[in-house]
């Protein structure tokens, strides 16, 4: 089968890897898991295989009529459409666990759309590129050692707790994309960072106010109203938005 350029599509075949990513999920017979971008199958296969209810969402319409054939009759729900549109709510389900092969250039979206969203899942595993699982747990600069952040990694930290599991070879792909990817999960997702939805929406502000101009001192980009809080959170007069913590971030933002 093809790939249609336009959706990103890379599908995983190699089993070892399908079986990381599934086991990554932690799933419990009879959980509800919702797929983004099933492909072929593949991964619907391997969470099917340790107990899941599946409902997975696809978007290319060429692959939906093979997918409901190989998944009849089974504890599996084929839906025709875009993720990003779907409503998490429609699930039914108390708890679900987001799992995904996902194109790379939707990857910052998906974060948003359902750590966001008021149905959010317990735990969410990706498979993404490999540059963008490091920059998302703050991957150690040689500067000092220290811990980088930006808005992607911020925002997935301040909803649960990022790890990066596995890296995996742009050959595990068919066809194989440029770059190498790796298993990120996310668990214990939730909103107990935050005091209210205006501390929320707050936190999100000062973070997109914090990296408008990434070389200049944080302190310039928020404003000077600002300064004595940056002091109560024992933020650092010459930091820079990449240098400050998630803690800091949160305390500022109250």
């Amino acid at each position: 089968m093809k790939k249609k350029k336009s959706l990103g599509q890379h599908f995983l075949k190699n089993p070892y890897y399908l079986g990381l990513v599934a086991d990554a999920a932690h799933i419990r017979p009879g959980e509800v898991v919702l797929e983004v971008g099933p492909g072929e199958g593949a991964l619907t296969q391997a969470l099917l295989e340790r107990g899941a209810h599946i409902v997975a969402v696809e978007k290319d319409a060429r692959l939906i009529a093979a997918l409901r054939e190989k998944f009849g009759g089974k504890n599996v729900e084929i839906l025709e459409g875009d993720a990003l549109e779907f409503d998490p709510a429609h699930l039914k389900a108390k708890n679900y666990t987001l799992v995904g092969n996902i194109p790379y250039y939707i990857t910052g979206a998906l974060f948003k759309k359902f750590l966001s969203a008021a149905h959010q899942p317990s735990t969410l595993v990706f498979l993404v590129q490999k540059e963008v699982a490091q920059r998302i747990i703050g991957h150690p600069s040689t500067r000092l050692g220290s811990q980088k952040e930006s808005i992607l990694s911020l925002s997935v930290k301040a909803y649960g707790t990022p790890k990066y599991l596995k890296t995996v070879p742009r050959g595990a792909f068919s066809p194989p994309p440029k770059v190498d990817s790796a298993i990120l999960s996310v668990k214990d997702i939730s909103r107990s960072n935050f005091d209210s939805a205006e501390h929320e929406a707050k936190f999100f502000e000062l973070v997109k106010k914090g990296f408008s101009q990434k070389r200049k001192y944080l302190k310039s980009n928020i404003g000077a109203q600002y300064a004595d809080a940056l002091k109560n959170a024992g933020v650092e007069e010459k930091a820079r938005a990449e240098d400050v913590p998630l803690s800091k971030w949160l305390n500022l933002s109250r």
